[in-house]
């Protein structure tokens, strides 16, 4: 990625407000993605950051640079990661700097996939591997939307993703083959056995809770598990259990929206 990602908000154009608010609302999507990646042996994606909102002010005026960070960490208040560019005019901030921020400064998220190698004969044997599949990236589409044809294949080519049609911003892998991946993560159905187990040989993981007072409830709840979630209440996980903050597992369902989460906490 280069500062040529770095991108100047026009607070007056209503394409990119409604972007913003979009990326916030589905934020939840991209944890839940990423809370997998860092359990994945093997990495499935691509690229994985956030775009966040990054102000200072100056004598004569505010200035807003929205730039990405990577090594995204998220407690279900605060997003956290690593600055990935140099700022064109910030002073207060530099590539490779440590920020936390609340969820509502976020700009945009995105996450990439690379897809499978299309099947079939010697003509598909030795074509060219296809561009990872973007999901998020909903400020980019909105700019990719007012470029030219030939202004998106370079924008794209710098990237070296494939963001598909800037009309549609997809959240979730396989989200057309597999419609029901919007409710919960395959990979959450996937491990249900494995986290039986895991539990029976750490029975200590039912209870332990790490220096914020947060549960392996708590953050299964953020990330949207709901096998997860019903294998550790199988298990008698104290459901009300708060964290340092007061918070129980019913109120992050709650604040991330998780609706198909959320009955099952409140029973």
């Amino acid at each position: 990625m280069t500062d040529k990602e770095i991108f100047f908000a026009d607070g007056n154009n209503p394409k990119m407000i409604e972007a913003f608010k979009n990326a916030q609302r589905t934020f939840k999507y991209f944890w839940r993605e990423l809370s997998w990646e860092y359990r994945r042996i093997i990495p499935g994606l691509n690229v994985a950051c956030v775009k966040i909102a990054f102000t200072q002010e100056t004598e004569n005026k505010e200035i807003v640079e929205h730039m990405w960070i990577n090594d995204v960490q998220f407690d279900g208040k605060k997003v956290k990661g690593i600055l990935i560019n140099n700022p064109n005019e910030l002073t207060n901030i530099s590539n490779g700097d440590f920020v936390e921020i609340p969820l509502n400064q976020i700009s945009d998220w995105l996450f990439a996939i690379a897809e499978s190698k299309p099947k079939g004969g010697l003509s598909k044997l030795f074509s060219s591997t296809p561009k990872p599949r973007v999901y998020g990236g909903f400020t980019i589409q909105a700019m990719r939307s007012e470029m030219s044809n030939q202004e998106r294949k370079e924008h794209d080519n710098a990237w070296g993703l494939n963001f598909g049609d800037y009309n549609e911003v997809l959240l979730v892998n396989e989200q057309k083959e597999n419609p029901e991946n919007l409710v919960e993560h395959p990979m959450s159905k996937n491990m249900k056995e494995k986290l039986i187990e895991f539990l029976k040989e750490n029975p200590n993981e039912i209870t332990n809770v790490d220096e914020d007072g947060m549960t392996l409830l708590h953050k299964e709840t953020i990330a949207g598990n709901l096998t997860s979630i019903e294998v550790l209440l199988s298990v008698g996980t104290d459901k009300n259990k708060k964290t340092n903050q007061g918070e129980t597992a019913l109120d992050f369902a709650k604040k991330m929206n998780w609706e198909h989460i959320i009955p099952v906490l409140e029973k």
